[in-house]
């Protein structure tokens, strides 16, 4: 047998995504950008609530609410998205992830933009613009490699994305540099972030759903896949370019507006209410619903009626924040070897992020109260990912017991 020829057991690939020599923290693609993210989401958040209340200077020549916008989309955001990818990736493609001196590089990469952006001029402006434009691409690249060379044809529009969101980070130092609108740019990358979330939420959301109800004997399971989420895919990808290049339009109102609906019923169908006991499965759920309450309330900004802004932050703050600490939760559990099941420190992180990502829109509602509601999406921001770290960072820094 092949399995007794000791040359053919030298040629065993080694485990997949376990890295037994080096530091724990680059021995798996999540480990050091769902922890880097955790600290930087605290730690932008927290420049920022000090440059509105106490006017701190942050962002040199960007100005503070460019450079807050650009830190929450391109900082803290790609960080998550790295860390899931460069886990997610190998185990659909079946091949070794990047780890060890390349995973350093790419983190190191990722943290010289972060540098850069805090002081710009000090470096001058184009070298810290190239700095802090490189990862996206770099991310893109590594991707793309596996996905390809795995063959795994239907994963490609998750690079669509990826290159999305690495123009719209380009754009974003160019208009500034040219005295431009960054609203362009800031649409696009909400609109890629919305995408990939709908795509990949699409997988993820069902798929545990399914595998926690099956395990709990229910019946009525989530619809699989089918040619109605193929709908809501195109609809939503062409209600998002309405917005991002016709804004405030009728066109945008009706398609964002259409969106909404179709994303309502799509997650209706995957029976979230079923798993309200386990709330590392439901997490997931509220923040896939943000998706539609998002494009309801842009198509409502598209006519005057609620304010653009606002509309934004229910992408930004609830489907792209709750969704990634829901994805960094599960993931860091399930490849440590944690329970699968949310813990009381988890799930008050949860609550504390949902809360801010209800109160950012409320100023719309309540605009004599807009610094205090800021103040508590921002205080529940930190919190909630200060709760992350602090229960998760151990784990993810020092602890070598990945699941493969």
């Amino acid at each position: 047998m092949a399995g007794s020829n000791p040359s053919a057991s030298k040629r065993q690939p080694i485990p997949r995504g376990i890295a037994r020599t080096g530091p724990v923290l680059f021995s798996y693609g999540f480990r050091p950008f769902f922890l880097a993210a955790g600290i930087w989401a605290i730690a932008a958040m927290a420049l920022w609530i000090g440059a509105l209340i106490a006017s701190w200077e942050i962002g040199g020549s960007y100005g503070g609410a460019y450079w807050h916008a650009h830190e929450m989309l391109f900082g803290y955001s790609s960080a998550a998205l790295a860390g899931f990818l460069l886990t997610a990736v190998p185990n659909w493609t079946g091949r070794l992830p990047v780890s060890g001196t390349p995973l350093a590089f790419l983190f190191a990469l990722w943290c010289a933009g972060r540098l850069t952006m805090l002081a710009p001029d000090a470096l001058g402006l184009l070298p810290s613009l190239l700095i802090e434009a490189s990862f996206l691409p770099m991310l893109l690249a590594i991707c793309a490699r596996e996905i390809i060379a795995g063959k795994k044809w239907k994963d490609l529009k998750i690079l669509g994305g990826i290159a999305a969101l690495a123009l719209a980070n380009i754009g974003f130092h160019t208009l500034i540099a040219t005295g431009g609108d960054v609203g362009l740019a800031n649409r696009l990358a909400v609109s890629a972030y919305v995408m990939l979330v709908s795509i990949m939420g699409g997988r993820v959301v069902p798929s545990f759903t399914r595998n926690w109800l099956s395990k709990h004997h229910f019946d009525r399971l989530p619809v699989s896949y089918n040619r109605f989420d193929a709908l809501v895919l195109l609809v939503s990808l062409a209600a998002l370019t309405l917005w991002v290049l016709m804004p405030g339009t009728m066109w945008s109102a009706l398609a964002c507006g259409a969106a909404a609906l179709l994303h309502l019923a799509r997650l209706l169908r995957w029976r979230g209410w079923q798993v309200w006991d386990e709330k590392l499965v439901l997490i997931l759920h509220l923040g896939y619903g943000f998706v539609p309450f998002g494009f309801g309330l842009i198509a409502l900004a598209q006519l005057g009626w609620f304010e653009p802004v606002a509309a934004l932050h229910v992408f930004t703050v609830g489907v792209i924040g709750v969704m990634t600490l829901a994805i960094m939760t599960r993931a860091t559990r399930g490849h440590t070897g944690l329970p699968l099941a949310a813990s009381p420190t988890t799930i008050a992180s949860y609550a504390a992020l949902l809360i801010a990502a209800v109160s950012r829109p409320m100023t719309s509602f309540w605009p004599a109260a807009h610094m205090e509601l800021l103040t508590v999406a921002g205080m529940g921001w930190i919190f909630a990912f200060g709760l992350y770290v602090f229960e998760y960072g151990p784990v993810l820094s020092r602890q070598r017991r990945e699941r493969g």
